[in-house]
Formats: structure tokens, sequence, C-alpha cells
């Protein structure tokens, strides 16, 4: 008796079953791709005992022919490829075939459909051993219906790995969200256990999407995010992005779609944190509803069995894109382009995460006899950080030189000493100063507070990194060249990206077929581990295509320089001097937050002032 056999049809579908159909949650999404793939334009899900016992999902789209339908339920049938070039290019969600036969194995399913040019609707059920389906004529109306009774009845192992009823609920409902998010132009309704739980209409236009993506991601989200829109290179990218002032404990909400199709890469979630790094609180993560297109022979949809991850053609293209699209929107974050109706940072989510004691005593509780305003950057710091980082130093003494009087310089227009709310700038006019820490100011929506070490330090590091960049990265060879051995294909890839590294101040050569030489450093990273930071390079380069980890070295040090250069708490200024802060932070990239991401100014509304004092009750 030979060993090897043919498995049985139904086992061979439940063994496929464990890729496909791993809770209710995992049904829904495939029955939701194959209703959108059919044009449906309205969907209805009923759901019982958080999909257990019942899915039900009925779409309006254009049905499956008498014809095809006992192909319906069978593995790897589809209308949606037939040749090797179609998998080359999928623009559908789905494509492999082998939802509806792996859930039909799991579950009793049955499925109603009807044509526009049929005289009658059918119905098809899949039963006995080898799973062939039955069918019956039906009166049904134009689209589909799928329903899905008792998921893994016969797998008995299988169920009891499921969840509670809420908990296998909120992944549903999660799944449900994405797929709303996904396709404006279709609405969506789900009810659970006869409850109304979301009734979606189709958004055909921003402010319609605008409501729905409310009503998915939560009013608060949508107070606080921008719009963008931008192409290049064949590539777009739009959606919203949230304000680093609205942060998450989580990465909770983050959709991020390529060609409609949710996904979460690595490749992207690398880019998008890159974005936000200099302006996020350390731990947070940051929020977005993003939507990226291009050709889809420049993506590989089929590489993982929930086709959750993707794989591009040209990952590094699609990284530096995504990268300094989403830099460039937070970098152009002003005063004057933050949506009116943002509120206090982090006062409509969750709260902002304790300040670690080392930032928090160096911003706030510096003592009275620090350095004053006009010898501001380092001249009172101690000898040994003079010492360390004096070469660095050099570079930006012009710099330096601009704001050692430079706020003593701005005063506040003439007639305008105390401010005019009437025709005052975004962050206002000063009023006064608060405990040596806040600037209190008056603007034409009410009270502006502001961090004024946060601010001025936020302001010095940016003056810092223009000067770098204007002036490049500045480089020095190594008295004796560093040899590293690294993989072969760690050293073609070193050889291959000679020019981005040269780009960062260094110069890698390849020394052999496994060993690199270093032979210069950017000058500001002398003290830095070599080896280290050239392998976590190249993991980078590996990976994503790109790196920007010895920007991020330089950064952190100019960020440590200005945080030591900027005024300290305590430090009494005249209102010349805040108004010139203010207008600074107007001009500057970036000013919402500090160099770690704490928020440096809030704007406290009329309204909400009138609701603190109980006015107009």
């Amino acid at each position: 008796m030979t060993k090897i056999h043919l498995l049985d049809p139904r086992l061979a579908n439940q063994i496929a079953a464990g890729e496909v159909v791993e809770r209710p949650a995992s049904v829904v999404k495939e029955l939701l791709e194959n209703s959108l793939d059919a044009g449906a334009r309205r969907i209805e899900l009923e759901i019982e005992d958080g999909g257990v016992k019942l899915i039900r999902v009925r779409d309006d789209g254009e049905g499956i022919s008498h014809e095809d339908l006992p192909l319906a339920l069978s593995r790897h049938a589809t209308s949606k490829i037939s040749v090797l070039e179609d998998l080359e290019s999928v623009a559908s969600l789905g494509f492999r075939g082998e939802a509806l036969a792996s859930i039909s194995s799991v579950s009793r399913l049955s499925l109603s459909t009807a044509r526009e040019d049929s005289d009658s609707g059918w119905s098809a059920r899949s039963e006995g051993r080898d799973m062939e389906a039955v069918l019956a004529p039906i009166a049904h109306p134009r689209g589909t219906t799928v329903e899905v009774r008792d998921l893994f009845f016969n797998t008995p192992a299988r169920r009891k790995f499921l969840r509670t009823e809420k908990t296998e609920f909120n992944h549903l409902e999660e799944v449900v969200k994405r797929q709303a998010l996904s396709r404006y132009d279709v609405g969506f309704s789900l009810r659970h256990n006869g409850r109304a739980v979301h009734s979606l209409k189709p958004a055909n236009n921003q402010l319609e999407q605008e409501r729905r993506l409310a009503a998915v991601c939560g009013p608060a989200f949508m107070e606080q995010t921008l719009f963008i829109d931008r192409e290049a290179m064949g590539l777009r990218l739009w959606g919203w992005v949230a304000l680093p002032s609205f942060s998450r404990s989580q990465a909770d909400l983050q959709h991020f779609y390529v060609n409609g199709r949710y996904v979460r890469d690595r490749l992207v979630v690398h880019a998008v944190r890159q974005a936000y790094r200099d302006v996020l609180f350390h731990g947070r993560h940051p929020a977005f509803v993003l939507y990226l297109e291009l050709d889809p022979a420049s993506v590989d949809v089929n590489v993982h069995p929930t086709k959750h991850e993707v794989r591009f053609r040209d990952g590094r293209t699609v990284h530096d894109f995504i990268f300094r699209t989403l830099h460039k929107v937070l970098a152009d974050v002003r005063p004057d382009t933050v949506p009116q109706n943002a509120s206090v940072p982090q006062m409509t989510g969750e709260p902002m995460l304790a300040m670690p004691e080392t930032q928090s005593a160096m911003a706030l509780t510096e003592s009275a006899a620090g350095p004053s305003a006009g010898d501001a950057v380092l001249s009172n710091s101690s000898g040994a950080y003079q010492s360390q980082y004096r070469p660095q130093l050099a570079s930006f003494s012009s710099e330096v030189a601009d704001q050692r009087a430079g706020y003593q310089r701005l005063q506040t227009p003439q007639g305008l000493s105390t401010g005019d709310a009437s025709v005052a700038p975004p962050l206002g006019y000063a009023l006064a100063q608060l405990k040596g820490v806040y600037i209190l100011a008056e603007n034409q929506q009410g009270l502006v507070l502001v961090d004024m070490h946060a601010a001025h330090e936020r302001i010095t590091y940016e003056r810092m990194k223009n000067a770098r960049d204007g002036e490049g990265i500045r480089s020095q060879p190594l008295l004796v060249p560093m040899n590293l051995a690294v993989s072969e294909r760690e050293a073609d890839c070193a050889e291959q990206h000679s020019d981005v590294f040269a780009e960062l101040g260094m110069r890698v050569e390849r020394a052999a077929s496994e060993s690199v030489i270093v032979r210069e450093l950017p000058s500001i990273l002398a003290d830095t581990s070599v080896e280290q930071l050239v392998r976590d390079v190249l993991s980078d380069l590996l990976e994503f295509g790109s790196s920007d980890r010895i920007r991020a070295h330089i950064n952190e040090i100019l960020s440590t320089m200005a945080c030591h250069g900027s005024v300290r708490a305590n430090r009494r200024l005249t209102l010349p001097e805040m108004n010139g802060l203010l207008r600074d932070m107007e001009a500057t990239e970036r000013s919402g937050q500090c160099n770690h991401g704490r928020p440096t100014w809030v704007q406290v509304g009329m309204a909400e002032l009138d609701k603190w004092f109980l006015r107009g009750r």
C-alpha cells in the first residue's frame, strides 16, 4: 500500500481554511471583497453572536449566472484571472478562488444570486463528501446573498480558540470599517443581533467622505487632520494625516491602502514613522488614513495568504515618495494652517504619556540663574559639553550670532503694543508671562498659551538643521580606517549604494567579498560607534532601499545642542521679546512641537472660556 495519497476534498478545503478563515472577521473580509469586485453599490451585513451563529452579506452587484454557479463554491475557481499575465497585474481584491470553498468546508454556507438579465434567481449549497454544489431556483433581486451559519461547527478544535462574542464582533466591525474607508462610493450597513451599528451612505465628494471618516474614525480624528493629495513618478498619495498633537498610545488608527486594498506593510510603516519622527513624542504613534495609487503591475499582492502584505517592484522609490510627501506636509504646518476646529492637544484623545524626568527638569525647572536670552546658546554649558561639541558648534557660529540679540530687535507693530485681536497674526500678541514659563497671548480665536522654552528649542533646532543642509554634511577621515566583516549580500549593498553613503558624509568601500572599509565619517559623529552605525545603515538599505540613521544621529545631537541653547524657564522676557518669539514660531517649520514631540502652544477659544465661567447659561 502506498504511503502517499490524495487528500479528501473536504479535508483539503479545511486545511486551506486554516489560512483563509481565522475567525468570523476573516469570513466577512472575504465576502465583502467578493461583493466589491462584483460592482456592488450597496452592501448589507447581518451578524448574530459575533458572527459565529450567522453572517449574512447582501449586495446589489452583478450576480452570478446559472452556468457559473456550480463552480462558485469550488476550490481555485475564479472569474478574476485566467492566464499567468493576469497574476502580474491584479486589479481586483480577490483572485485566488479559494475563499468560498474554504468557508463552506467549516460552516453551513448557502449562496443565492440573480443577474439582471435572468428570469429567476438560483441558490447553491455544497453538500456531500465531494462538496458538490446543489442548485435550486429561487426568487431573488439582482445581486448576491451569502449566508454562513454555525462557523466551525465541524471543527471543534478551531471553534474553541474563538474569543467572546464582544471580542469577535469588534474584530469583525474593524474589517467593515476598513472596507468602508476603501470604497467611499459604496454604501454599507451593519446590524448585530438585530441592532443597527453602522449605516454609511455613499460619499461622492470630499465633504461626504470626511463625514464617513468621522463616523468611522471618530470626530476628534477629523478635527485634527490635514488633507493631502500629491502625485509624482507615476505615484499618487492622498488622504488624511493627523497632526502630531493627535498621537496615540497604540497604532490603532492607521489605515493604509494600496490600489484600494488595505495593507499592513513594513516598508510603508517605516516611511510614515520616519516622516513623523521629528515631531512625535517618544512612544506615541501617528494616526492617518492614506491611499497609494500606482500601476498594478508595480506591486505584487500575492505574497501572503491574507493579502495584507504586498511587495513593490521599486520599494525604494515608493518609500522615498511616501516619506518625502508626509515630511513636507508636516513641516509646512504653521499656526495659521492648523485646522480652526483643532482643540487643545490631547484634550479630546488619550492622555499624553508622562514626560521623562530629565526632559521635564531641563525644560521646566531651570534655575533663574540660567543663561539670559542674549547668551542662550551654550555659553553657560559645562566645560565638558563645550569641549565635546566645540568643532560642531564652529560651523554654526554665524547662526548662533544671529540669535544672540534676535528677540531684542523684533518689536511689536506700532499701535499694537498689547495686541489688537481683530488684526492679530495667528499666534496673536503677547499679554504677559506666567511663572517665567508660559507666554499668554491674545489672537482672533481667544487665548494662546506658549511654552517659551519648548518653542525656542524648536526654532533653534530648525535653524541649525537649515545651516547644516546649506553647507552639507561635513566629513572627516578616520585616523585608522576600520575594516568590517560583513556578509556578501551586505558587501554588495555597500558597493551598490556607495553614493548614498557619500551623500550622508561617509566613505565606505568594498575590501573583499565579505568585508568593507570605512574611511570617512560625518564630523559631528566622531564619537559614534562606527561599526554599529554602518551595520544599521546596511540593514535599512537591504530592507527599505534607503536609510536615514546617519541624519537621525546628527539630528539627535543638534536637538541636544538646541535644547541647551534655548531660553530657559524662569527667564523674564519683555513684551517685544515675547512677540519676537511668537513671530518666529509662525515662520518656523514644525513649530507646533518641540524637539521631543511635546506641544509648544495651545489655543483656548472663547467658547471654551465662556464654558469655564458658565457664561450664556
